[in-house]
């Protein structure tokens, strides 16, 4: 029978648990030591370091891959959010790119009206607010539709204005609406004179909202680039006193006997919504008629001879 003690023998190989703390203690001293002071180790650490890359790698790799996952799923959510919260600010800036062209229109209609409200209209005449509701489709005639016709008892011949100057002319009248004759309409004459020196004179259309003409002008009249033209009152059509145009090119040639001048309309005459109507200037008697002018003539004549 084997006891216990020879058992234990026999089991038991090698140095005791105590002597190898011992001994593994020491060495790793010793081997700090002589790291420490001449650094025989660095070679070692180099290459034992390229060895466990790869196992720091594995080791790391699940850490890594979890927040790889997190950050994609932060910035498909984030980016989603900043898409939407991009699409909610485009909207709302053309919704107030909008409001703010309506404020500024509104801003420039209130200002001509408060203008058409100021502006100084003699005694005896009396105006009325019209807005400009059509415009004319053919581009090669200058008339506009307004929004008051016989029943706001609107007249044909009656002068049109803004704020500045003539406009046009009443040409038509129906129940509810009026046709308003642009002075820039082709061959459209309106009686005038230079507020320089008082030369009266006729300025018409050209068939340009941008353009009038001054025709007949002798070469040697006395007028100049700047001259303002202002109704002259004649043939009783429009009032005397009103802008009409400034003159802008004088051209002027020997061989021909008249000068070719330009004009341009001090009014709106294309770009307001609202205008005045004036009222109608007192009626002027008719024209004598040349058959009669020249009877006339002859019995004056017959009259003297016989005296």
């Amino acid at each position: 029978m084997i006891d216990s003690t020879q058992s234990f023998r026999f089991f038991n190989r090698g140095p005791s648990p105590v002597a190898r703390l011992v001994f593994f203690a020491v060495l790793s001293l010793l081997l700090l030591f002589v790291d420490a002071r001449y650094r025989y180790l660095e070679s070692t650490r180099s290459a034992l370091s390229v060895l466990v890359s790869p196992i720091q790698w594995l080791a790391t790799l699940p850490s890594a891959l979890w927040q790889q996952a997190d950050d994609f799923f932060i910035t498909q959510s984030t980016q989603r959010g900043l898409i939407k919260q991009n699409d909610d600010l485009s909207q709302r800036h053309q919704s107030d790119a909008a409001q703010l062209l309506q404020l500024q229109a509104l801003q420039l209609e209130n200002q001509q009206l408060r203008n058409l409200a100021a502006l100084p209209i003699r005694n005896e005449f009396t105006s009325q607010l019209v807005e400009v509701i059509y415009a004319e489709r053919d581009v090669f005639k200058r008339k506009v539709l307004i929004n008051k016709g016989a029943d706001a008892d609107v007249r044909i011949g009656q002068v049109v204005m803004d704020d500045i100057g003539i406009v046009g002319q009443i040409t038509r009248v129906y129940p509810w609406l009026s046709e308003v004759t642009l002075i820039t309409e082709k061959d459209h004459a309106v009686p005038v004179q230079v507020l320089r020196n008082g030369l009266r004179t006729i300025v018409f259309g050209a068939g340009d909202t941008s353009q009038l003409s001054l025709r007949y002008m002798p070469v040697s009249a006395d007028i100049q680039n700047d001259d303002v033209l202002v109704t002259s009152g004649i043939d009783g059509i429009y009032p005397p006193g009103l802008p009409v145009a400034r003159v802008v090119k004088i051209e002027r040639d020997a061989a021909y006997p008249f000068a070719h001048v330009t004009c341009l309309p001090v009014a709106g005459v294309d770009k307001h919504r609202h205008l005045l109507i004036l009222s109608s200037l007192p009626k002027l008697p008719e024209r004598p008629d040349e058959k009669s002018a020249a009877a006339d003539a002859d019995n004056r004549v017959k009259v003297r001879r016989n005296n």
